[in-house]
């Protein structure tokens, strides 16, 4: 049994869109780059939309356009992959970790309350200062972690009571509706990613998205090492970076954002059928499901419920997953947890308990949307006979 944890869906459309591209000779800054902008910004809803070669690429340049530089502070996860933090630290951005929802595992509207009324004050000038450190709080980062939107109502609530920006990272939840809304449209900016493990792929690749026609500007700018918006050759007006990306990878993302809808719905069909066959298994708890929400689902995930060390039982799990030649993934390692960030921070105490907890006890399982239904039926029952000696009651498909 080989059974990975991810694997895109290409086809003969995306090979012909990327043929096309090569036999063209025009392989960066071309008309297959503005096609894609543009088709991607009328998928998501929004003015403009500026290509990048990540998605932390993408976030980084978001960050420099809004202008949150250093003696910043910004409200954000720590349940998140690392590139959600490290694009603030880039720009000598404080990330202020506010512990998630125990359901949800997106940042927790309530922590955030708690944190700007009773650890915040607001200066002569009305700027909301944490008290902690002096710095000025100005954005909130929510992520939209597997795909699941965060309780972006609220969050914008709260942004326009204090003042605040929104930086939506979208990384994980292209196609995902709140409230019948699409995220990336609820903030100043989003940002989207296209890394082969995700709904769509260009093999590396990212794209902002805003309505905003400065920080669109100054992201097209800033891609493209500083470059003049005019566009004249080697005229550079503002310290940028190489994150362009090619049309190559662009003729990859017009083909697969061209079936979007197909990509999704293979994904849903994977999800909902491990839904079906994973819910009679005791000591796992299956992802959170909001009415309000149409989640775009990113990873499938199990997290370990019980007395004993949830923690061991996980990994155990994970190593019997590995011996029958399933894959699996941790998600997310807590950033604060991380080195660098121990180090970075000189070792400063975070009191996300409930972060911890999900850090702790989650797992990825294979997901993608060429899984049959026998791989799906052999990660079940491999993870089934995993906690066997744990639960009571130990699913069993010999009938199913």
């Amino acid at each position: 049994m080989n059974i990975p944890l991810s694997r895109p869906s290409i086809g003969e459309l995306e090979i012909e869109h990327v043929t096309r591209v090569l036999r063209s000779n025009q392989l960066s800054l071309g008309p297959t780059l503005a096609a894609f902008e543009e088709s991607f910004a009328a998928y998501i809803g929004t003015k403009h939309a500026i290509a990048a070669s990540s998605g932390t690429a993408a976030l980084h340049m978001c960050v420099r356009a809004m202008g949150l530089g250093c003696g910043a502070e910004v409200l954000t996860s720590s349940f998140s992959f690392v590139a959600s933090v490290n694009c603030l630290l880039y720009e000598g951005v404080t990330p202020r970790l506010i512990d998630i929802d125990p359901d949800s595992f997106n940042i927790d509207p309530e922590q955030l309350r708690i944190f700007l009324r009773e650890k915040c004050v607001r200066n002569a000038s009305g700027e909301v200062i944490d008290r902690e450190n002096g710095l000025v709080v100005k954005a909130i980062l929510p992520v939209h972690v597997f795909g699941l939107p965060a309780e972006m109502d609220a969050i914008d609530r709260l942004a326009a009571e204090y003042g605040l920006a929104i930086l939506e990272d979208s990384c994980e939840a292209i196609g995902a509706t709140y409230n019948g809304r699409s995220v990336g449209t609820f903030g100043e900016a989003a940002v989207f990613a296209f890394y082969p493990n995700k709904q769509m792929t260009t093999g590396e690749g990212g794209m902002i998205v805003t309505d905003n026609a400065k920080i669109a500007e100054q992201c097209r700018s800033l891609r493209n090492q500083g470059r003049d918006v005019d566009g004249r050759w080697l005229k550079h007006v503002t310290l940028g970076y190489n994150y362009r990306l090619s049309d190559i990878q662009c003729a990859l993302g017009c083909a697969q954002l061209a079936r979007i809808d197909e990509l999704l719905a293979g994904r849903t069909r994977v999800a909902n059928r491990y839904v079906e066959l994973l819910k009679g298994l005791d000591l796992v708890r299956l992802p959170h499901v909001d009415s309000r929400s149409t989640r775009s689902w990113f990873v499938f995930y199990v997290q370990f419920m019980g007395e004993s060390s949830t923690s061991e039982l996980r990994d155990e799990v994970r190593e019997h997953l590995a011996n029958a030649g399933i894959a699996s993934q941790t998600y997310f390692p807590a950033i604060h947890k991380q080195p660098y960030f121990i180090e970075i921070t000189g070792g400063a105490q975070c009191d996300l308990p409930v972060t911890e907890w999900a850090s702790n006890t989650c797992l990825a399982i294979p997901f993608f949307p060429s899984l049959s239904e026998a791989e799906i039926r052999d990660v079940v029952n491999t993870l089934g006979e995993a906690v066997q000696d744990r639960a009571p009651a130990v699913l069993s498909l010999k009938t199913s």
